[in-house]
């Protein structure tokens, strides 16, 4: 605190001959203020000219020769002329370039004063002020006549430094870009300049940090100060604190996330009209390392629509108690700001008084119950825009509790609503952190209170609520396996919704609901084997959105939710080996998405995209068209690379990528191509086994590797590596077999164990290891059956049951037999349609079997 610190501060408003400006003697005394609360011998100029612009500096450079600091401080316009930076006295003329080169001060004069001054220099420009030359009525380009040269050289803004010598330079807006110059008396840039120079324990460089966030934040991204350094550590005020206040530690760590999540940030924040600082705060204080992008996506704009909604709530709840109202009231500021815990405590004392009061005074106690209740509410709103999901849930809980203190015949209108909409997210908060008895204790509440809310009050609403109560707690039984309850709960929705659409058709998004509805009962009974009435469902879903997109052809979510139903068709139609249905049913979707990732080409989109051309591939070589299935597989690789490439850290991308990889392996693997096929399925094991090893509790990427090393497996078999191939099955098998005893009752994984299994029965059979091959065989005769009898129309499973009777057949006592249990399937199969075409050949490998079998005995 010893050293000597000097500052000439110069601010110019009142420009004759270009646009003045409002601020920048307001900002000078502001500086002028901070500056000497931190020491500074300040010099303030204000409205001067070129010439005693350059007096001021010869004065400052005499005057404050020596000094261990100095800083030079300009608030006006300043602008780029050819790569040259100039800041503009009052008497700055443009009528030509060589005019305005004239008349404007080189920031290089401003350098080469402050290097002469002191070991170490800072210079300070809010001199990006919006263009000089555009007229204060917007009605041209400037105050005075533009020569053509000066349009075209002189650029608003000012450009980078490039070299920074024991000199640092702040700007007040990226180079190039110009700044606000402030609606009330000071800047943005010098508001928070002024706001954060003093504070204790920050080095220079992470104030002007703290500066460029707090700017960039209120400016909703449209202002980013920019900061060149060459100086060394330097503190202005004290070297040591205790921890930062919780906005300025959002600041600062704003400043690491990438361009790519900022830009991601900003555009959500956009679309929720939102400042930018909760949905960093959310960003910074949930664990996103594990995310994909699809999935971080999703948890920002969860956290912008929790924001969104407790902002609301904050500025229309009411309170009878003033200081109730104002804790409430800063609370809110501080959720814009971003500070999650500030706002919470002020909500905690907010609460607190409500308590004591209806503790106190038992007169009151059912208003005060309930003010503390709305208190509560908002809190937990505030820790669900945090993704603060335990401090939310607790927060929820007690506001039940007090709602269930005051009684239900005291709960107004709106504080019915607000007990519902609590217990609705106690329940969407319980499923999102896995508890999902705890969802459906909150979903079976919310169902009773809206069933008794329905028969008090007559708004249709209170009944779609009451619908969409009925698919929440159906959604968590599916999860629970309990399809009859489910499938009960998702038909009383749709019989509701059904009844509102006709009574209230004006409320399309209703409709929408409607078809939801009819998709999960699609979804259910097509579990439960019912083919039939899965496919009505979904043809009644598909019926509902296309009226929707009728009447609005361009909405891009009505266009998406059309081909979610149009591709639940086709897996329902494939399922069942109705092959031309899901071929036009997954070649419809894939039309759709070309259309919307055409009209907007982003990841999500082009991903939709790949997935389609993957489908008609899948039904192509079902169909025996090897060739036409391996040009949809191409087509969905090359997306997939794509986007690979993009964002190489999206582990569901590069999970994409290498099921694409495996998916043209197999059409080639289908030609016999097999150098082409093995290259193709080990580019996919290297991305399953690196995906694997990154995370070996996730299920889905044990299995992709499982299935990754059987497929190269096969190859190598192909090729005569009997050897290695049977090793890689045996490789497989330890973790298919780990994944069946983690969940037996998965189906999927029931079945890869069967493939296994069969697969190294053949390879034992062939080395004459019948023993063995015959357990294998066995064991996988026994899983498909039991998936078999499971579900008769399922013709895939049946298909199944072909091969392994098959299989079998070489280590049976009755060969015979079995083949013919083999044949009679695969001809009831043919007989229904349900036989794929490339599977056709079948029927006369097996007789082809038993004519021998058959001509052996006699």
């Amino acid at each position: 605190m010893a050293e000597r610190r000097v500052a000439l501060v110069m601010a110019d408003n009142d420009y004759r001959l270009v646009r003045p400006l409002a601020n920048p003697i307001h900002d000078g005394e502001a500086m002028e203020a901070a500056l000497k609360k931190l020491g500074f011998e300040v010099i303030l100029e204000t409205n001067r000219d070129l010439r005693r612009m350059r007096r001021a500096l010869d004065d400052f450079r005499d005057d404050a020769k020596g000094a261990d600091v100095a800083l030079v401080y300009f608030s006006g316009h300043g602008v780029e002329i050819s790569g040259d930076n100039r800041l503009l006295p009052v008497d700055a003329d443009a009528s030509s370039v060589d005019q305005l080169d004239k008349t404007s001060l080189p920031l290089e004069e401003v350098r080469d004063a402050v290097a002469a001054t002191a070991k170490v220099g800072l210079i300070v420009l809010d001199a990006c002020r919006s263009d000089p030359f555009s007229a204060s009525s917007g009605d041209g380009r400037g105050a005075t006549s533009l020569a053509k040269d000066v349009a075209d050289k002189v650029k608003p803004g000012l450009g980078r430094v490039g070299r920074a010598e024991n000199i640092l330079f702040a700007f007040s807006a990226a180079p190039g870009e110009t700044a606000a110059d402030g609606t009330g008396e000071n800047s943005p840039f010098t508001t928070a300049l002024t706001k954060y120079l003093a504070t204790d324990g920050l080095e220079i460089r992470s104030v002007l940090t703290l500066v460029q966030q707090e700017v960039y934040d209120l400016s909703r991204g449209k202002q980013l100060p920019y900061v060149e350094s060459g100086l060394p550590k330097l503190f202005f005020a004290a070297a040591a604190k205790e921890q930062l206040p919780e906005r300025e530690r959002l600041l600062l760590a704003m400043a690491d996330v990438t361009p790519e999540m900022r830009g991601e940030v900003e555009q959500i924040a956009s679309d929720a009209d939102m400042p930018l600082a909760p949905l960093y705060g959310a960003l910074i204080s949930s664990d996103a390392s594990h995310l994909s992008a699809d999935s971080l996506n999703a948890r920002l704009r969860e956290a912008a629509d929790a924001f969104v909604k407790v902002r609301s709530e904050m500025k229309t709840l009411a309170s009878d108690d003033p200081q109730v109202a104002e804790l409430r009231r800063q609370a809110e500021e501080q959720l814009s700001l971003g500070a999650f815990d500030g706002a919470r405590a002020l909500l905690a004392k907010a609460a607190d008084i409500d308590n004591v009061s209806r503790q106190a005074l038992k007169v009151n106690f059912a208003s005060r119950t309930l003010s503390e209740a709305a208190t509560r509410f908002l809190s937990g709103g505030a820790a669900r825009a945090d993704l603060d999901y335990t401090t939310a849930i607790g927060d929820f809980e007690t506001v039940l509790s007090l709602y269930g203190e005051a009684g239900q015949t005291s709960l107004s209108l709106e504080q019915a609503d607000r007990q519902s909409r609590t217990l609705e997210e106690l329940g969407i908060l319980y499923t999102t952190v896995g508890n999902v008895e705890a969802a459906g204790r909150a979903f079976t509440a919310l169902l009773t209170n809206l069933e008794q809310r329905s028969r008090q009050e007559t708004d249709p609403s209170v009944k779609r609520d009451l619908a969409i109560s009925h698919i929440k707690l159906a959604n968590i039984k599916m999860v629970q396996g309990d399809l009859p309850t489910s499938l009960e709960h998702y038909e009383a929705a749709r019989d509701m919704l059904q009844d509102l659409t006709a009574s209230v058709p004006d409320e399309k998004g209703w409709l929408g609901d409607l078809a939801m509805a009819n998709d999960k009962i699609g979804n259910v009974l097509a579990t439960q084997g019912d083919v039939g009435a899965a496919a009505k469902a979904y043809q009644q879903s598909l019926s509902i959105k296309q009226k929707l997109v009728d009447a609005q052809p361009n909405s891009a979510s009505l266009l998406r939710d059309l081909t979610i139903t149009y591709d639940e068709i086709g897996d329902l139609a494939r399922t069942t080996g109705q092959l031309d249905g899901a071929q036009t049913a997954f070649e419809e979707s894939l039309r759709i998405r070309l259309v919307l990732a055409e009209n907007k080409p982003d990841p999500e989109r082009q991903r939709a995209v790949s997935v389609s051309h993957e489908r008609i591939g899948d039904v192509l070589r079902e169909r025996g068209d090897a060739a036409g299935a391996l040009v949809a597989y191409s087509k969905s690789q090359a997306i997939a690379e794509e986007l690979v490439r993009h964002d190489p850290n999206d582990t569901d991308l590069k999970r994409d990528l290498s099921i694409s990889y495996a998916k043209i392996g197999n059409a080639l693997n289908d030609q016999e191509n097999w150098p082409a096929a093995l290259a193709s399925y080990q580019q996919a094991l290297a991305v399953a086994r690196e995906l694997a090893a990154d995370d070996p509790g996730n299920t889905d990427w044990q299995r992709d590797l499982s299935v990754c090393l059987e497929k190269v497996a096969g190859v190598l078999d192909a090729q005569g590596d009997i050897r290695s191939a049977l090793q890689n099955y045996q490789d497989s098998l330890a973790i298919v077999d780990r994944l069946t005893k983690l969940d037996p009752g998965n189906s999927d994984w029931q079945r890869d164990l069967s493939i296994t299994l069969s697969e190294i029965g053949m390879l034992e059979t062939r080395q004459r290891h019948f023993e063995g091959s015959r357990k294998a065989f066995e064991a996988s005769l026994g899983i498909r059956q039991k998936l078999a009898q499971s579900d008769p129309n399922n013709a895939i499973w049946q298909f199944d049951l072909v091969q392994a009777y098959i299989n079998y057949a070489y280590v049976a006592k009755d060969p015979k037999a079995v083949l013919t249990k083999a044949l009679n399937l695969t001809l009831d199969l043919d007989r229904t349609g349900r036989l794929a075409p490339r599977d056709k050949p079948t029927i006369k490998y097996l007789r082809g079997l038993l004519a021998k079998l058959n001509a052996g005995k006699k």
